[in-house]
């Protein structure tokens, strides 16, 4: 089994999480909403896995390259 990282894409703020850890999620299953310029831009699961670890918070301000979820696939 692999680990991912999975990280921000740019700037923004995290809004809303559509898994936790221990989640099953599939590939391009949403994972979560983040917020940049008043629009919403969902984070997608990269591959079919386990979310080990969720290394941010709602309301988080993040940056581009930070990390959001740990991918157990």
């Amino acid at each position: 089994m692999a680990e991912q990282i999975v990280t921000a894409p740019m700037k923004a703020r995290v809004i809303k999480f559509h898994a936790e850890k221990g989640s099953k999620v599939k590939e391009r299953d949403p994972i979560c909403d983040l917020e940049a310029m008043k629009m919403e831009i969902p984070i997608l699961a990269p591959a079919t896995g386990t979310i080990k670890a969720v290394l941010a918070s709602a309301g988080q301000e993040v940056q581009a390259g930070d990390p959001l979820f740990s991918l157990e696939s």
